[in-house]
């Protein structure tokens, strides 16, 4: 997964369990992405304490999903469902006897992920 998208993520699963104060240092470098510099001046703290807070975000996130897995089940779940989407949409071209194989194993897919949940 792409690195910034990856760090998004974990600010939008996990960012209330962050301090205000890494939460928008964290949020700022991430989703605006404003400079170091830019965060301290517009927070009106030092780059090294902007640089800190941001540190102690990311290994805060890491952690917290490296316990729960909550992020990579979404993704997990959000790739099936795109797989399964695809399927559907090839089923309504297919002839009933491929369709009907085709429409067989998808349900199996969604039994598999309806019992991972």
């Amino acid at each position: 997964m792409e690195d910034r998208r990856r760090q998004s993520l974990l600010l939008d699963f996990y960012g209330e369990l962050l301090t205000d104060k890494q939460r928008g240092c964290y949020d700022l470098h991430v989703n605006e992405d404003l400079s170091l510099s830019e965060i301290a001046e517009q927070l009106g703290i030092s780059r090294q304490g902007v640089w800190d807070n941001i540190r102690r975000a990311e290994k805060t996130l890491t952690e917290i999903e490296e316990k729960t897995g909550l992020m990579g089940r979404f993704e997990e779940t959000r790739t099936a469902l795109d797989r399964l989407g695809a399927g559907l949409d090839k089923l309504s071209g297919l002839t009933e006897g491929e369709a009907k194989a085709l429409a067989s194993e998808l349900a199996g897919e969604l039994r598999a992920l309806r019992d991972r949940g």
